[in-house]
């Protein structure tokens, strides 16, 4: 007799669920997304709704429809009509990332949004490999490394570059900034559940829309909303599908100096953070292969950025939640489709002149302080001083940006200014510029130094006081670019850091060898 395999469900009732919310969070996610692009970098609409957002929806589709196979697989092989699907889409730290680290400083040295498009593709494109290659190496580093030094870094990350700015927009409009705030902590953080299981993200655009519109109303006008901008947004209606972007990616290798100091030690956060998502889902029940799920994202991220999408996919944290809420295979194809509809035929040009940015601003304010919060729940409470070591570097990259920005605005720069008349300001540039120089990578260091010594494990501090030797000697570290002894002196610190480590380390050993010398010369005599 013929053994047949029950066929999996594609789709049940309790899809739609899982679909309205997933839906929701992609749509906030692409509505911020569109935001950064056209208010913060000053992108056209032609490069934003004619090339970056089709890519993205290629992208995101090829994702949610791969996963949805993987579950499909797993239902088939084991028999169960339980399987949820990997949520999946643009990673929303490294969304901040790429924008404020790497774009936005490219288009403000070289004036041309372009420019800095093409950065963040080339940043995409060497994430994309090192996801693919690390699924192999994710283990390794992740042993070596201490928790609290990768999270410790992205929280200085998430408290300057992903906070502040929505924080400060907040309060410059707060009739809306601060009401969608509240109506975000009171559900994100207090619990509080709206009617109809609306999602609190969705609830706070809604509510800022109404005090936006109907400002306009009364004549206030509080948001910038106008019916001139809506009538604008039809022009980017339309069909338009993702082109090659060979090109700019590779006219983008001229800022690799740059962008090798944060693709590296992100992508090494990507393997961990996508190992972490996958046991989660395994806890659930749903047993998935790491090293696939890695490649997927690394694959399709590179395709992504082949025809012009500055943004990486990953693996969503929440697989429990949507497993719980219903979500089975199908609810992950169909957020596919729902992303190409929204990317390919510009309607998401409308949704963002209906929507004021300040609405959306209290949105990252929290992923900022869920970020930062993370690191120290995440860890071990005596660790805490090494994540606060890990967010200085942060807030001197942060206010060198300020600086420069404001300077540049006056027609001038530090150089001009001079270093020691801003230093007898209190304002001590080199000092700024140095210690936030691949902040990401010195916050990483730093912390796990820190970390070992709390451990009193002096000999694997004294290894990762080494390694900021040398990658502070390569520029990686305290530098604006990679090059050959970009910052020496710092790096000869590290160095006698390293040597200072390794002997405590070997003092316990000597110690004894020492007193059982002792030992044996009085037995002697």
């Amino acid at each position: 007799m013929r053994h047949t395999t029950r066929q999996p469900i594609l789709w049940t009732s309790t899809d739609w669920n899982a679909f309205f919310g997933f839906g929701t969070n992609i749509l906030v996610n692409m509505l911020v997304l569109t935001g950064l692009l056209r208010f913060v970098l000053k992108m056209p609409d032609s490069l934003v709704f004619g090339r970056i957002l089709p890519a993205l929806g290629l992208m995101m589709c090829l994702s949610t429809f791969y996963y949805a196979w993987l579950a499909y697989r797993l239902a088939q092989k084991t028999g169960r009509d339980d399987v949820c699907a990997l949520p999946s889409g643009v990673s929303v730290p490294h969304m901040f990332v790429v924008t404020f680290v790497i774009m936005l400083p490219i288009t403000i040295k070289t004036g041309d949004p372009f420019k800095g498009w093409s950065a963040g593709l080339v940043w995409v494109f060497f994430q994309s490999f090192i996801l693919m290659i690390g699924g192999f190496i994710a283990p390794y580093i992740r042993k070596i490394t201490p928790r609290a030094a990768l999270l410790g870094t992205l929280a200085g990350v998430s408290i300057t570059f992903i906070s502040m700015r929505p924080a400060l927009e907040m309060y410059m409009t707060p009739a809306i900034g601060i009401t969608c705030f509240a109506v975000i902590l009171a559900s994100w953080f207090g619990g509080f559940k709206y009617p109809k299981g609306m999602p609190a993200g969705l609830v706070a655009i809604v509510v800022g829309m109404a005090i936006a519109w109907g400002s306009n109303l009364f004549g206030s006008g509080i948001g910038g909303m106008s019916l001139q901008n809506v009538t604008g947004a039809f022009a980017n209606f339309g069909f338009s599908v993702p082109l090659p972007a060979f090109g700019a990616v590779f006219s983008g290798f001229e800022f690799l100096g740059i962008i090798l100091v944060t693709a590296i030690p992100f992508g090494i956060y990507d393997l961990v953070e996508a190992m972490d998502n996958v046991e989660s889902a395994e806890a659930a029940g749903d047993t998935y292969p790491t090293t696939r799920v890695l490649s997927a994202d690394g694959v399709v991220s590179l395709i992504g950025c082949l025809m012009g999408n500055p943004f990486i996919n990953a693996v969503y944290i929440g697989h429990p939640g949507w497993k719980a809420m219903g979500g089975r295979i199908g609810y992950s194809a169909a957020t596919g489709v729902l992303v190409i509809v929204l990317s390919w035929f510009g309607i998401i040009a409308l949704m963002s002149s209906l929507i004021p940015l300040v609405a959306i601003s209290p949105i990252l304010l929290y992923i900022g302080m869920l970020i930062g919060a993370q690191a120290f729940q995440e860890t071990h409470k005596s660790h805490a001083p090494a994540i606060v070591l890990a967010l200085v570097p942060h807030l001197a990259a942060w206010c060198k940006v300020q600086i420069d920005g404001a300077l540049g605005a006056a027609g001038t720069n530090a150089a001009t200014v001079g270093f020691e008349k801003l230093g007898q300001l209190g304002v001590l540039y080199h000092g700024l510029e140095v210690l936030g120089g691949g902040a990401i990578l010195t916050g990483l260091i730093l912390a796990a130094i820190a970390v070992f010594i709390i451990e009193k494990k002096f000999t694997e501090a004294s290894a990762f006081a080494a390694t900021g030797a040398v990658l502070t000697f390569f520029g990686f570290m305290h530098g604006e670019a990679v090059g050959i002894a970009v910052t020496p002196s710092v790096a000869i610190g590290y160095a006698m850091v390293a040597a200072v480590l390794f002997a405590l380390g070997r003092y316990p050993a000597l110690a004894t060898l020492s007193l059982a010398t002792e030992a044996r010369t009085a037995a002697a005599e």
